[in-house]
């Protein structure tokens, strides 16, 4: 699926990806997320989208964004918008398509292939343009909920699909340590 000698590029769909990965219960090692994909190929430059919500005076998230953009990450924020709806329910829009779906165009000339960190069908059509221009394209969601992560058409658009739970093992924040084996009582103590 990938050649060392091809230049990648990760484009992560933050809110995308935090959603994928707590449905399968776990959480993402952003180091580990890197080093396992600077392993596989020459990683070139690591995208990371996410909207802020700039009006409160703490945000969860800052501090993963922090970190991102001193370790390696090129992180892209936009304020994320509020608004109520017709039931009176206060909604924050933050999409940031557009935003990754330009970066990938521009990058398409010195890239061979696109590591895409989404299951968002609107990104289909990304897709099929990066492989107009001969790039190959690898979507990263997951199948192994119900119902999937992934939009089927997007999923079969992508030259691969890597389950998010098959890099589970390199990249889980906090892995399950391994069973310990617990060994029977010494039999020639009496008591």
């Amino acid at each position: 699926m990938f050649d060392s000698r091809e230049k990648i590029a990760l484009f992560i769909d933050g809110a995308n990806l935090y959603a994928t990965s707590k449905s399968l219960g776990f959480d993402i090692d952003y180091r580990k997320l890197l080093n396992a994909f600077q392993q596989r190929a020459y990683l070139l430059r690591a995208y990371y989208y996410t909207a802020l919500i700039e009006d409160l005076e703490f945000s969860s998230i800052r501090p993963l964004i922090d970190w991102l953009d001193y370790n390696g990450y090129t992180v892209v924020t936009k304020p994320a918008k509020e608004f109520t709806d017709a039931q009176g329910r206060r909604k924050i829009k933050g999409n940031m398509d557009i935003e990754l779906a330009i970066d990938a165009m521009e990058q398409c000339r010195v890239v061979d292939h696109f590591v895409l960190f989404s299951g968002d069908g609107n990104f289909t059509t990304l897709v099929e343009a990066l492989q107009r221009r001969g790039r190959k394209v690898s979507v990263v969601s997951t199948l192994t909920t119900q119902p999937p992560m992934v939009a089927d058409e997007l999923r079969r658009q992508a030259d691969h699909f890597i389950d998010l739970n098959s890099l589970r093992g390199e990249i889980d924040r906090h892995p399950q340590a391994a069973p310990q084996i617990l060994k029977p009582a010494d039999e020639s103590v009496t008591t």
